[in-house]
């Protein structure tokens, strides 16, 4: 049985596992950080599901690689027969992330 969390990170769930890399909204910093919100974590231990405001006893490791920015997306704005037109380019600050490890701690 292989070990994986759910973590939340920049409003949006991901499902992780030990050695995914994976493309997030940007952390600040360099090198090495921790998840903080862990929603679930399943291993050999069994499943953990956080339940309301409680904090799961799980820290989940992770690494930035890199910091980027994602690709351009196109905002477009129209008002038929208005004569309203706006055109707008949006880059989002993104940064790659490894996952480290997923530990337990209590």
């Amino acid at each position: 049985m292989s070990q994986f969390a759910v973590v939340r990170t920049g409003g949006k769930m991901y499902r992780v596992a030990p050695g995914q890399v994976l493309v997030v909204e940007r952390v600040p910093g360099d090198g090495e950080f921790t998840l903080g919100d862990v929603l679930m974590v399943s291993d050999e231990q069994g499943t953990l599901f956080a339940e309301g405001n409680k904090v799961l006893p799980v820290t989940v490791k992770a690494r930035i690689l890199r910091q980027e920015r994602d690709t351009k997306i196109i905002v477009f704005k129209k008002k038929k027969r208005k004569n309203y037109r706006r055109k707008q380019g949006h880059r989002q600050d993104v940064s790659r992330i490894q996952i480290l490890e997923i530990v337990r701690t209590a």
